[in-house]
């Protein structure tokens, strides 16, 4: 199954989810095996791994980090070729002083913003499906 490309299929479908939790953007030089399968996005970078683990998990090991967010996924099967979703949600975002970053999955995009923000950021993408 591709995904759906049509924009306003995927504009009324979203179905934005809030993931519970909170979520921190880290990064380690050489993380140990078991925490990256507590990572919920890992991203190689020349300067080290970036991982996305729940906040109690770095807590827990002691981690630093500068970002605490919260997970939005939404529901619909978005082709990975689909022209103009990302740039729909991160504009309605920015309309609303919300700042976001996204992981495009093989069938749903993921949207991290600030904890605080996060039920805002849900609310201004359901609104898409409302235009």
């Amino acid at each position: 199954m591709s995904g759906e490309n049509n924009l306003q299929v995927l504009l009324r479908s979203a179905s934005p989810v809030v993931n519970s939790g909170s979520y921190v953007f880290t990064t380690l030089s050489g993380p140990e095996a078991d925490l990256l399968e507590h990572a919920v996005v890992i991203v190689r970078e020349r300067e080290g791994t970036t991982l996305v683990l729940p906040q109690a998990t770095a807590d827990a090991r002691g981690i630093a980090y500068a970002y605490v967010a919260g997970w939005i996924t939404l529901e619909v099967h978005s082709s990975l070729s689909a022209v103009g979703l990302t740039a729909a949600f991160s504009a309605a975002l920015a309309g609303c002083g919300i700042s976001c970053n996204v992981v495009a999955g093989y069938y749903h995009d993921h949207i991290f913003v600030a904890i605080d923000d996060t039920e805002r950021a849900a609310e201004a993408i359901r609104s898409l499906s409302r235009e």
